[in-house]
């Protein structure tokens, strides 16, 4: 067993946890902590708490120490030279005439490095932009090239539904999400309705997946041959998650179709899913 707490370094990013050496923490403390990229200073996001050593995913490592209230002004204070490094570095790779798009700079806690995150299009060769920048900053330069996802993470904005995206407000991961969960919530396939800022499928997708599959298995597709109070019908709409149905009875074809719940008929032969055309799907798998 053993006692441990949950630090954030960002903004609704991971957690990550550390044994706690014998500090007690409040949600909102900050600590010093070690990392692969040396000392930081993170929020403390979940309090102490004890662990099965079985559970956790080893090696764990242990708080350096509370964090001090010059720790945190000092945190601070570089999180307000970034800004500037972030300006001064968009001008060097601008000299340089280097195809990349700067998102974020990011000061180690003891200023022992600088971390760059930018996109691009291919592979840079930045060897000489690393050089000026230790030059003009007098510290150690990484630059690390990042997916689009992480840039909408980074810089936030505001999705499809108005709202602020859920990668930049509360989703600390991204989940996988595929076409096939577009395709069997009923979505329209078209790519520009189920995209995100960054350009890959949204991932609100993933939230009621769950719901959909489960109620999927349940559901007569459209097409089925079902058996009705009625008689025997085709279905030719579907409500997944409401369950109600149209059928077309086949001795009333040319009458309106009925409506049923799912839980009234009775399937006989289920229908078919229909597939995009190849084209349509390779320009979706793209979205992945």
């Amino acid at each position: 067993m053993t006692n441990i707490i949950g630090v954030r370094f960002k903004n609704m990013g991971k957690v990550y946890y550390f044994a706690s050496a014998g500090h007690t923490f409040r949600k909102g403390d900050h600590a010093i902590v070690e990392t692969s990229r040396g000392l930081e200073c993170g929020e403390v996001v979940m309090e102490n708490r004890d662990m099965e050593d079985s559970e956790i995913i080893q090696p764990l490592k242990a708080v350096v120490r509370p964090a001090t209230a010059d720790d945190v002004r000092h945190a601070k204070e570089n999180a307000e030279k970034e800004e500037q490094a972030l300006k001064l570095c968009e001008e060097r790779i601008a000299a340089h005439k280097l195809d990349m798009k700067l998102i974020s700079a990011e000061y180690a806690f003891d200023n022992s490095k600088i971390l760059f995150y930018f996109t691009a299009e291919g592979r840079v060769d930045f060897r000489n932009l690393v050089k000026d920048l230790a030059g003009l900053f007098h510290t150690r330069i990484e630059l690390r090239q990042i997916g689009v996802r992480d840039e909408a993470k980074m810089l936030g904005g505001l999705g499809i539904c108005g709202r602020p995206l859920c990668c930049a407000q509360f989703l600390p991961d991204f989940q996988p999400v595929s076409i096939k969960m577009a395709k069997e919530q009923g979505l329209s396939l078209n790519p520009t309705k189920i995209s995100g800022s960054c350009g890959r499928l949204m991932c609100c997708l993933k939230y009621e997946q769950d719901t959909y599959s489960s109620l999927i298995k349940v559901t007569p597709k459209q097409g089925a041959l079902v058996n009705t109070p009625e008689g025997r019908g085709t279905v030719v709409e579907v409500n997944i998650l409401s369950g109600n149905l149209k059928v077309r009875l086949e001795k009333a074809p040319d009458s309106p179709p009925i409506s049923l719940h799912r839980d009234d008929v009775k399937v006989i032969k289920d229908g078919k899913n229909n597939k995009p055309e190849k084209k349509e799907q390779e320009e979706l798998q793209e979205l992945e």
